[in-house]
Order: C-alpha cells, then structure tokens, then sequence
C-alpha cells in the first residue's frame, strides 16, 4: 500500500536523494528475515563502494518481485517511470541487435533498483562509453560437484601468479556462492573476443599446472571433481554477480572483494547483507585502488596464438550447446519471453 512507503535519503556525488521504497516490510530474504527496506538501506550503506566498483557500466537487474523464493526476471531495459537521474547506453548483444541498458552512476540508483526488487545487479566488463572493448578480464573458477570453496583457493592463487607473468595485476572476490571471481584492470583497446581468447589461455595455462585440480573441459560429464575455468563468462553479454551485490542464496551472501592476504582464512558465508557494511567501516574497500593500474592482454593473447600453433583451437560457446540433462533452466530475461 502506498501508505506503507518509506522514504530513504540517499548522498552522493550529485548531493542527497530521495528514493521512495514502496512495500517496505516485504520480506526479500525470509531465512535470514531481509525486508526489501533492508536491502534498500544496504545500499545506502555500502553506495559509495558499490558505485566504484559497478558504477558506469551497461548492468542487468536480477529482480525478485515475491522474494528469492518466487519469480524472477531479468531487467536489461529502462522500465517505465526510471528517475531522471538513472542513464542507459546502446549496447550490441551478441545477435547484432543493439538495445539500451541501464546504468549505474550514483548510490541513489542502486536504492531506486532495490525499490525495484532488485537483489543481484550484474555488471557488464567494460565502461557504458565504450562498452564495445572491455576494461576488465574476468576468471569464474567454479567449484564441481565433490569440491567446495577451499579447493578453488588454490586455484585462484595460482592464477594470479599465471596473471601476474602476464603483466597483469589480479583481484579477488567470492562469488556469493561457492566460488571466486578473479578480475584483472586492462586497457580498453581490444574486443570481446580478444578478452575470451586471453581468458582462455589463462585457463589453459593454469589447467596444464594443476592438471588434478582444475579443468577447462565444457562437457559437465568430463569436469570430475575439479575445480573448473569457465572462460565463457568473458562473452559478450554475459555476466556475473558484481562486487558488493547480494546473491539470491537463503542467507543473503554478498559477493565480496576482499585481499588476497585474507584469501585462505575467510569463508564466504561470513559476507552477508547484514555483515558487509561493518567490514567496509571497519576493513575498508580492498578493491579502491583496482582501476589504478590496468594492464594489457598482449602477453595472453601471445600463449593463445602459441596454443594455436599446438592444435588447441576455440572452446565451445554456450548458445551452440544444449543445457545437459537435468540441468535447470536458464533463467528468462523478460517476463514477456517467461509467457
């Protein structure tokens, strides 16, 4: 009911907002008791970091009108009644079609998209100018059934090493899940599938030093307990949950930046709605500095042209290969393609 709204004062670079949260008392997240207020005023709490590290860049909105236990959709488009405050860019998807999507400059258009039914906000790798050449090489090490977040650790030390050789420098954040996400800063002066083939060369390299531990295999039935590389994170139009956003997971988990000091003595579950803004007040953003110094893909690129030369060609790209039996469905961009 529209006397429930609450109304939230939002800073930011602009000065205060006003952002309008209607149905308050919504629970978003029942197991841990998050109301959609709660998610509103995370955002508040954690804006400026949030915007750092999700701000202007083309975002899809995972929106949960009923809570993480209902329906959700995907917003890509400017719904009607956006604030004023709130842009979006012409994007190219991977179809050729070109469409707005939204972005986020400000904390107040994080808040308005929680007001939305907002919970994981999905950030594009390159800038909403140039949306065309990435500014971010992304790396999904994805745990298999039969391992667990302590074995991509490793991994994920590993690879930073590999990216380190590399000439670029690698952060770290869970991925709300079980997960991490390894992200490298670069110079936006190469295309998507440039990016794609330097991510792949990466996983190559890391797979051929822990052959018993990771894997690049795409086929689920060939993975084994293995902690894999998914290289098709970096297509175009394809993305994961951002720094700071909150995950769809019973006890509203975050995925989190965090340095790699902490890396081996953290758990992911310890990042939540509830905890994270206390750690930004108390521990800081271990991502601040992330866009200081960006490197360049040349060197990876170099060990993809050399594995080219070895007989290792292109990995599969998702669109050319059915989910495997007993998978979920993909989750629908649009209510209108749900019906």
């Amino acid at each position: 009911m529209a006397g429930d709204a609450v109304v939230l004062t939002v800073p930011g670079p602009h000065g205060d907002r006003e952002v309008r949260i209607s149905s308050p008392g919504r629970v978003i997240f029942p197991e841990a008791g998050i109301t959609k207020l709660d998610l509103a005023k995370y955002l508040v709490e954690v804006g400026e970091a949030f915007v750092r590290a999700n701000g202007d860049r083309p975002v899809s909105l995972q929106r949960f009108p009923e809570g993480i236990d209902g329906e959700q959709f995907f917003s890509k488009n400017p719904p009607r009644g956006t604030p004023e405050y709130v842009r979006a860019v012409p994007v190219v998807y991977p179809s050729a079609r070109s469409h707005p999507q939204l972005v986020i400059d400000e904390p107040a258009a994080a808040v308005w998209a929680a007001q939305m039914n907002t919970v994981v906000f999905h950030p594009w790798p390159s800038r909403a100018e140039d949306s065309d050449n990435p500014d971010q090489l992304r790396i999904d090490l994805d745990p298999q059934p039969g391992t667990g977040f302590a074995d991509a650790v490793p991994a994920a030390i590993e690879l930073r090493k590999v990216l380190q050789e590399a000439g670029l420098t690698a952060f770290i954040k869970t991925s709300g899940n079980r997960g991490l996400h390894v992200f490298a800063p670069i110079v936006p002066e190469r295309e998507f599938l440039d990016v794609r083939h330097a991510v792949i060369a990466a996983a190559r390299e890391l797979e051929r030093r822990m052959p018993d531990r990771v894997t690049t295999a795409w086929w689920k039935e060939e993975r084994g307990e293995r902690i894999f590389v998914d290289f098709n994170q970096a297509n175009r139009d394809r993305t994961m949950a951002g720094a700071y956003s909150p995950r769809a997971l019973a006890h509203a988990s975050v995925s989190a930046p965090i340095s790699w000091d902490e890396l081996e003595h953290i758990s992911p579950e310890q990042f939540t709605v509830l905890t994270m803004p206390e750690r930004l007040r108390t521990v800081g953003d271990p991502w601040e500095a992330f866009a200081e110094q960006p490197g360049r893909i040349d060197e990876l690129l170099g060990w993809w042209e050399r594995d080219l030369s070895d007989g290792l060609g292109e990995l599969p790209f998702p669109p050319d290969y059915p989910k495997m039996p007993g998978e979920p469905p993909r989750v629908q961009p649009s209510r209108a393609k749900k019906a």
